[in-house]
């Protein structure tokens, strides 16, 4: 009998490591060639694992909400004859096996307390870059070109608690630290006494320390409250007694909820959305751009093309590839618009790679990308945008589907929208809402004169970063998209 490892498969260029989600098949079950295997999630979509051969399933290596890096052995499969194929190594099982033991939580809680408090601020060269990457935690671009600049090293770099997403360190999170460091030097000492963190996973403890101990982060780097309190070695006098009720009682207030009320947690999915939307307010200067576009050439050309579209392409045709298509010219026009940012630089995309913004049947939103937008003439484009659109409504994206855009469309008028002022898909500058399209009255000028006529029009709502897009190029930008829509030729073919 041979044994197969599983491994978990590369998923895209940014995506190095899934949360196990859930296990389709359990230990001893018969497994089919292709047969998805377990569930995992990244930060971008959710995806199924399927085994390259057939065979039992023999063995678990890591259980369910566990994270696992691309490229581990996740499962042993024993397959009948073929070659051998090497168990895994004593490395990956040592990864995938779990010591509950409280006393190494504890240690472990006491020796992130002494590097977070205990660290002395770096002096001389700034870390490189192969310093960070030799740490086994997850840190962004941006995050490692902060800790640089700021010559923060990678001991204080990795004792900084996460609030992102896998308790991830987000930029909030080390300019906080920043700032903690450059107000409160004199508390940063190589030789004081360990002080008393606040770990999830840990169970709490309460070392006795000197009088004079270093006081914990502060709430703004940590955000996270305590009801622990540092205890000294003497007695506290009673002058002592009031500050540590005071500081018991700085805890969270729960909501005020009554026995009618029902209390649900969010899922993973709408806690990624909810996080990516508070960064994005907080990281980019929103300011929207509105304009009226008479999409009446595009409303009669799509009628009486759309049953010959589809019987000869075998695609639905909707407005969508067509705004698309028109977007992605407009693109072409303006560079400056498929840009992203990253810290105090702009980077200017070669490719033009379109998100569209897709409502999954949970109620949850997610954005594949249409890459290379515009090579594509509008036969390609439709068939891309059912091809995603299907996919997303059926769980079936992969993270690759997911990466890489360079500016977002999304369309409110599904919903009955007129227009809306949509949020910034970091790290891109611009989203583009189309609104519904109306009949309604207007002036229509001709030769002859002007008259009042029934026209079909839609709000384009272009919200844009001012930190890097001025009103001059967001404003015409769209009002080229509202030109090229209005300039739709009738009589063209597909």
């Amino acid at each position: 009998m041979a044994r197969y490892e599983l491994k978990l498969p590369k998923m895209g260029e940014s995506v190095a490591e899934a949360t196990i989600t859930n296990w389709l098949k359990n230990v001893g079950d018969h497994i089919d060639a292709d047969e998805a295997v377990l569930e995992i999630a990244t930060d971008k979509v959710d995806s199924e694992v399927p085994s390259e051969v057939s065979g039992k399933l023999v063995e678990i290596l890591f259980q369910k909400d566990d994270i696992v890096k691309v490229g581990q052995t996740v499962a042993i499969i024993e397959v009948e004859g073929g070659v051998v194929v090497d168990a895994p190594s004593e490395q990956t099982q040592a990864i995938a096996t779990e010591i509950p033991a409280s006393v190494e939580q504890i240690e472990r809680t006491v020796e992130t307390a002494r590097q977070f408090t205990a660290v002395p601020i770096a002096s001389g060269n700034p870390p490189s870059k192969e310093e960070y990457s030799n740490s086994d935690k997850f840190y962004s671009p941006l995050v490692k070109n902060i800790a640089k600049e700021e010559g923060i090293s990678i001991a204080e770099l990795e004792s900084i608690v996460g609030t992102g997403a896998e308790g991830r360190v987000t930029k909030n999170d080390i300019l906080a630290y920043v700032e903690y460091r450059k107000n409160k030097p004199a508390q940063i000492q190589q030789t004081a006494p360990v002080a008393e963190v606040s770990q999830p996973v840990a169970t709490p403890v309460e070392p006795q320390v000197q009088q004079h101990a270093i006081q914990p982060v502060n709430s703004n780097v940590e955000h996270r409250s305590t009801n622990n309190e540092h205890r000294t070695s003497e007695p506290a006098t009673n002058s002592q007694q009031p500050t540590t009720t005071s500081q018991q009682q700085t805890t969270k207030i729960p909501p005020s909820v009554n026995g009618q009320d029902e209390i649900v947690e969010m899922d993973r999915m709408r806690k990624l959305i909810s996080g990516y939307m508070v960064q994005s307010v907080q990281t980019s200067a929103h300011v929207q751009s509105f304009i009226e576009v008479d999409v009446t050439n595009i409303w009669d050309w799509r009628e009486k093309n759309k049953n010959a579209f589809e019987k000869r392409e075998g695609e639905k045709l909707t407005f969508t590839p067509i705004f698309m298509e028109i977007v992605a010219k407009a693109l072409k026009d303006f560079p400056l618009m498929n840009i992203s940012v990253d810290g105090d630089y702009i980077i200017k995309k070669k490719n033009i790679n379109l998100g569209m913004a897709a409502a999954l049947p949970n109620g949850n939103l997610i954005v594949p990308v249409i890459k290379n937008a515009d090579q594509l003439n509008l036969i390609g484009m439709a068939k891309a945008v059912n091809d995603l659109g299907n996919r997303a409504k059926a769980g079936k994206l992969k993270p690759d589907d997911t990466q890489g855009g360079t500016y977002t469309v999304t369309n409110v008028g599904t919903f009955g929208s007129v227009f809306g002022t949509p949020i910034i898909n970091q790290p891109q500058v611009g989203i583009l809402a189309l609104g519904a399209i109306r009949k309604v009255p207007a002036v229509i000028e001709t030769p002859d004169g002007d008259f009042i006529g029934i026209r079909k029009k839609m709000f384009l709502s272009h919200s844009y970063d001012h930190r890097v897009v001025d009103g001059a190029l967001g404003g015409s930008f769209v009002k080229r998209v509202a030109d090229y829509m209005e300039a739709f030729d009738p009589n063209r073919s597909f």
